[in-house]
């Protein structure tokens, strides 16, 4: 049985992915971890100037947590009928990405799903922070970021970014894989670069790629560098609502490098699309 963490903070966003979640594995047996992540704010912490105090406002927030946890509980045994679905809810006191560290490893978690909102200037540092904060901390399983306001409803396509610079693992690109064979979709293997020109490492790097997607539809596809990677990829996957990106998280440091471009965050903020973030 497939075991997905959801993330939320029961925001119209949050159940958006889980909605995206469920949708997305629906011919899979799930265990779905509805997980809820609880401090007080700074204006709370301010005010509390005793551990009497501060122990009341964490008492408050963490009957709050269970509360809305029971609820969507309660939503999804009365409208959510599939067999292969069931739901466990986790409520947890402290930081997102230090909850969704615990939970993974208390519960062998397979794959992380969480929305993001994405901002552009000042409001992105407070909108994407936590996304980020979670992708530097969480790095051993995929983590699948859902933007605000997608829709799904089909998978036709599968991105997947890369620049042919690191080997391919034999189980590393099995989220992708298996969302191809569940959907059936086509799974594309996008390259933005200057030049097409591939060195003997990336060649066999290349080779291993294909190796690894034998017997599934993929195909090729070179992308002009144009303004910086992510704008690139982004002008590409625009139109492409029925679709996923996706990338090792840690395998763009070559463009980080040469033009200081942190394609990983960039990505996380801006895609239209949701994003599925392999580990390295």
């Amino acid at each position: 049985m497939k075991k997905i963490l959801i993330t939320t903070d029961f925001s119209e966003n949050a159940w958006n992915s889980i909605f995206t979640a469920i949708k997305l594995y629906t011919e899979v047996d799930c265990h779905f971890y509805i997980l809820h992540a609880f401090e007080p704010s700074p204006l709370n912490l301010m005010g509390s100037k005793n551990h009497q105090r501060l122990s009341v406002i964490y008492d408050s927030l963490s009957k709050n947590s269970k509360k809305e946890l029971e609820e969507i509980l309660t939503y999804f045994a009365i409208n959510h009928k599939n067999l292969k679905h069931q739901f466990s809810t986790l409520s947890k006191p402290g930081n997102l990405e230090d909850a969704v560290e615990l939970a993974v490893n208390e519960n062998d978690i397979d794959i992380l799903i969480m929305g993001t909102q994405g901002a552009t200037g000042a409001k992105e540092v407070f909108l994407g922070s936590n996304t980020v904060k979670v992708l530097k901390k969480v790095t051993n399983i995929p983590i699948l970021t859902v933007p605000s306001g997608y829709n799904f409803q089909s998978l036709k396509s599968v991105f997947f970014a890369t620049d042919f610079t690191v080997p391919y693992k034999k189980n590393g690109l099995e989220p992708i894989i298996e969302l191809s064979k569940i959907w059936k979709s086509t799974i594309e293997i996008v390259h933005v670069s200057v030049e097409f020109i591939l060195n003997e490492h990336q060649e066999s790097n290349k080779e291993v790629l294909k190796e690894r997607l034998s017997g599934l539809d993929y195909k090729f596809k070179n992308l002009p560098f144009e303004i910086d990677v992510s704008k690139s990829i982004d002008k590409y996957t625009e139109n492409s609502h029925s679709s996923i990106l996706s990338l090792i998280r840690h395998q763009h440091t070559f463009w980080e490098k040469v033009i200081g471009e942190a394609v990983v965050k960039k990505v996380a903020f801006h895609s239209k699309i949701p994003v599925l973030f392999l580990p390295q």
